[in-house]
């Protein structure tokens, strides 16, 4: 059987059973599974196991869960709590300042947590009801929620960016340095644009009536000190040499516990629940690795990824036709499937392409982030959409939340388009590193 017709069955075969429903991790074992038989034989099959022990028993990886597990715990920890306060206090009185005020508390979240759902729930409990009793329109208090939250996965630590410096063989340390500054210019641009739509149409975002002394805004800025204090601790020691992601996670983990124990919301009960998400969500991370690595395997195998990757490089167009066909691709992928196996999908096929093409694998997977930033709110499968509904109040529609994210996709897309334009932005951190 040629390459061509197989990998056809192949990618046949795995859109159907995703159209079927079955989730894309056991779609690509099973996928993998079926080829590997039909080609090898049953010996073959070990291949299946030696993925998964290999994949499962990998120490970079061990970062996952126990950045999960951060992060479940700051769920509780009493943290957005004392942000939003602060947030009320300095920023209320402006026009769309409780807006602004909740993406950068969502910013703060995505530099402790990794993952989007931290600042998405917490905001959606908290600061979403303080905006619909003051009147904010409630397309704009819901849409600034859900790009906020979406910062989670670019503003390192990052669950994506171990994912990806994983299959990619980037270093990780230099993945999270290289997301700060396209961090921070996504959170500026969110900020003003929800700053000049309010300054154009008031009614929107009303500021809020409650006025504040400075000692009583002075008074707030205690809240800051353990936010400001576990981000240090976790991505200092990656930037510094003191100590390896996973490590670093290890040590974010425990300050998560001992911030919640200072607040006094730790107990046993939150402890159990919070290791019961995390034994949930890292089961499922682990699954789609397992998946991914194994079809992958497969593809390289049988010849299809070198197949590809000749074809694609041997193209006569300008290298920039072909990364922008990537970016797309992503896109697309992004509106349906779930950016864990997208990126497990497809870096082993494109890493090696860009790579020929000269362009920087490290500034490739900070693109590829903010592409997966833009897949967490675009309908109709976007993740933070359905975690937000959850929260919301009944009135709110999931037509109201899809309604919302519009501007924002678009903004992200012109962060993208920046840090396209300038490499700078995400390599010139990693290059303070390169020891690293």
């Amino acid at each position: 059987m040629s390459i061509g017709l197989l990998s056809l069955i192949i990618f046949g075969a795995l859109v159907l059973l995703l159209l079927l429903g079955v989730p894309i991790a056991f779609s690509l074992l099973a996928v993998s599974a079926v080829g590997i038989f039909f080609v090898w034989g049953p010996r073959g099959l070990m291949a299946l196991y030696n993925s998964a022990y290999g994949e499962g028993t990998s120490f970079l990886l061990l970062a996952i869960p126990l950045f999960v597990l951060m992060a479940n715990v700051l769920k509780f920890s009493g943290l957005a709590d004392e942000l939003y306060e602060i947030v009320h206090r300095w920023m209320g009185g402006l026009r769309g300042g409780l807006a602004m005020g909740t993406v950068v508390i969502c910013a703060i979240f995505a530099a402790m947590a990794g993952i989007s759902s931290v600042a998405t729930v917490s905001m959606g409990l908290i600061a979403l009801p303080a905006m619909l009793d003051r009147r904010y329109d409630r397309v704009m208090a819901v849409g600034c929620i859900n790009a906020g939250g979406a910062l989670g996965i670019l503003i390192p630590p990052s669950i994506i960016m171990i994912l990806y410096g994983s299959m990619a063989e980037v270093s990780i340390g230099q993945l999270f340095a290289g997301g700060i500054l396209p961090g921070i210019l996504m959170s500026a641009i969110f900020i003003i644009y929800i700053g000049v739509r309010c300054w154009i149409n008031p009614a929107l975002a009303p500021a809020i009536e409650e006025r504040y002394t400075m000692v009583q805004k002075l008074a707030s800025l205690k809240g800051i000190i353990l936010p400001v204090a576990l981000v240090v601790l976790v991505l200092g020691v990656i930037y510094t040499g003191v100590a390896t992601p996973t490590e670093a996670a290890a040590v974010g983990a425990g300050g998560a516990i001992l911030t919640a124990a200072l607040h006094r919301e730790l107990t046993w009960d939150r402890l159990r629940q919070a290791s019961m998400e995390t034994l949930h969500l890292s089961a499922m991370i682990f699954w789609i690795i397992i998946g991914a690595v194994t079809f992958t395997n497969f593809l390289a195998f049988v010849g299809i990824q070198d197949m590809v990757q000749q074809w694609v490089v041997g193209l006569e167009v300008n290298r920039w036709i072909i990364m922008l066909c990537m970016q797309s691709v992503f896109f697309v992928l992004g509106m349906f499937l779930d950016p864990a196996g997208i990126i497990l999908l497809t870096t082993p096929i494109f890493v090696p392409i860009i790579t020929q093409l000269g362009f920087d694998p490290l500034w490739f997977g900070v693109l590829f982030t903010i592409n997966m930033e833009m897949a967490y709110i675009t309908p109709p499968f976007g993740f933070n959409l359905f975690i937000l509904k959850g929260v919301v109040p009944s009135a709110i529609s999931m037509a109201d939340i899809y309604r919302s994210v519009a501007p924002f996709v678009i903004l992200q897309a012109i962060c993208l388009g920046v840090v396209m334009l300038w490499p700078e932005l995400a390599l010139y951190l990693p290059s303070l590193m390169a020891g690293q």
